[in-house]
């Protein structure tokens, strides 16, 4: 029979390691990142195989908005996924969290159509990160 005490402690063992699996479950991984240089811009930003394999991406905008057009993610087995986001980001901002289908996959890249959404001096840069 166990004891109140031990309960609680077995309690307490338990949301531990719940809480530390959920942070884990949770870890976003730096992929890499571009400039939009221009109005309008394509880049590419490569992510070695090496990385692992992911179950979700999120792109996140740093020092102005960006309208994105079109968003296309190369897996390792050859595959591409386009991503429907079509709006604008604004500095500071991030995607909602893009699940990828399937199980979990190696990216090979990830591609970028998009343009600057408002002119100032200071170019817009995507920041891509993955989630195991």
């Amino acid at each position: 029979m166990l004891t109140c005490r031990c309960l609680r402690a077995l309690g307490s063992a338990l949301l531990l390691l719940a809480s530390g699996l959920a942070l884990h479950a949770e870890r976003w991984e730096y992929l890499g990142e571009a400039n939009v240089d221009g109005a309008v811009d394509h880049d590419n930003i490569v992510v070695t195989a090496a990385r692992g394999e992911y179950r979700a991406i999120q792109i996140r905008v740093e020092r102005a908005p960006i309208e994105f057009d079109r968003v296309i993610v190369h897996f390792g087995n050859g595959s591409s996924e386009p991503i429907a986001i079509r709006h604008k980001i604004p500095a500071g901002g991030a995607t909602r969290v893009i699940d990828l289908p399937g199980a979990r996959r190696i990216i090979r890249s990830v591609e970028f159509w998009y343009e600057r959404a408002s002119w100032s001096e200071r170019r817009p840069k995507v920041r891509l990160y993955g989630m195991h």
